[in-house]
């Protein structure tokens, strides 16, 4: 799909009023020393009484001195932790001036500016790099927050999804053509719905030959594969060699331990999509296939997609990691999915906190670059006002934020000395 004209202009016409924001800060040309009491490593360690200490985007080192002329941050009342990672939003869902979720007809710089505005409450609440799987605008997005600088987190991005729709969907070398396409186009990855949604059953509109194609073609051009998969869906996706399932409502104990066995990533969601989806039903309903009987399938899946996580994190050797498909209203409460995680689903505290930090860096081949406070990795640092692990809902605290070694979020608890 060719970029709308004038698109990154209008991105550039927002920098100053972005900038503007309270507590953004820029980076420092000097050093910067991040004083820390308790801190959490990103692999389930927890360090104590050190310090971080940044160069330009990276992490220089840990402990040991703090260098001459350094600027410093006194983060030792809070608990500091890599920028959590987001493997499933969708920047560009929001609701419009009517309070109706945005369609397909708004301009396209109007989407735009929401989806910029969406990335900065998100990068303010912790998340340092989402994965966004629905819409080619978002490259523009991620474009302009790593080349011109507008605040927001990484952003790695699918474009377009890969629609299954039974037999019109395509034959094999079609859906490699378009697999070629995507990658010559931009996409970090190839996004597939091999199932419909679960608001009309979630049936499979892929076979295993046509998985099979998309998934083997997106390997031989160095993509990864995101499958939004339901039932029968889970498993044949795995089977296909795809990198990470999402939802997965309606798999088996068996099924759960075949994606184990075959090394695939899971995203069951516990609860903040569907939540935000019934809290928010007068901006949604009767816009495309949100109808009541759409809620109530929601209503109803909501207690059977916490099950479904509480026998995934049960299941020996599966990589659970950390997606929330942020959609419109849920920007910036990401987070919200660690408490339906801990506290609904009786997840371990740090190993939630692991699945959206080295786990899921590992999911994007990035875990020697995020996802970790170690030397050489990017200066993706935050920090709580609380210990999450003894009270999950202190990951609602962010009070420091910085992202590639610029601080973006800086609230008094953690003031500049």
């Amino acid at each position: 799909m060719p970029k709308p004209l004038g698109l990154k202009f209008t991105v550039c016409l927002t920098l100053p009023a972005l900038f503007s924001t309270p507590g953004l800060l820029v980076a420092q040309e000097r050093p910067i020393v991040l004083k820390a009491s308790t801190v959490l490593d990103g692999k389930g360690k927890v360090l104590h009484n050190t310090l971080i200490v940044v160069k330009g985007e990276k992490i220089a080192r840990i402990g040991g001195a703090p260098p001459q002329g350094a600027v410093t941050y006194d983060l030792t009342s809070l608990t500091v932790s890599p920028g959590w990672i987001d493997l499933h939003v969708h920047p560009t869902w929001h609701f419009d001036a009517h309070g109706r979720l945005a369609g397909e007809n708004e301009p396209k710089e109007q989407t735009v500016l929401a989806g910029a505005a969406n990335s900065w409450k998100m990068l303010a609440a912790g998340f340092t790099t989402v994965q966004s799987v629905g819409s080619p605008l978002d490259k523009d997005i991620g474009d302009a927050i790593g080349g011109l600088g507008l605040p927001g987190p990484r952003i790695l991005t699918s474009l377009d999804p890969i629609f299954g729709r039974g037999d019109s969907t395509g034959t094999p070398e079609e859906l490699r053509a378009l697999v070629q396409q995507h990658a010559q186009e931009g996409a970090d990855l190839i996004k597939i719905f091999a199932s419909g949604s679960i608001r009309e059953g979630g049936k499979p509109t892929l076979s295993q030959d046509q998985l099979n194609a998309i998934c083997d073609e997106a390997k031989k051009v160095g993509l990864r594969t995101l499958v939004h998969a339901y039932g029968p869906s889970v498993r044949m996706a795995s089977l296909a060699g795809c990198t990470e399932v999402e939802h997965g409502l309606y798999a088996t104990d068996d099924d759960l331990r075949f994606l184990a066995a075959q090394g695939t990533y899971f995203d069951p969601q516990a609860g903040l999509v569907v939540q935000n989806y019934l809290d928010n039903k007068a901006h949604y309903l009767g816009i495309g296939n949100y109808t009541e009987t759409a809620f109530e399938t929601m209503q109803k899946v909501l207690p059977e997609f916490q099950e479904l996580f509480r026998h995934a994190i049960r299941t020996p050797g599966l990589k659970v990691v950390f997606g929330t498909d942020a959609v419109a209203g849920a920007h910036g409460r990401n987070a919200e999915e660690f408490l339906y995680r801990v506290e609904t689903c009786g997840q371990d505290a740090m190993a939630a906190l692991v699945s959206a930090n080295s786990l899921a860096a590992e999911a994007l081949r990035m875990q020697n670059r995020i996802g970790s406070l170690s030397p050489g990795f990017e200066a993706d640092i935050i920090a709580l006002d609380g210990d999450p692990l003894k009270d999950i809902t202190a990951v609602r605290r962010v009070v420091f934020v910085m992202k590639a070694g610029k601080v973006f979020v800086n609230l008094p608890t953690g003031q500049n000395k």
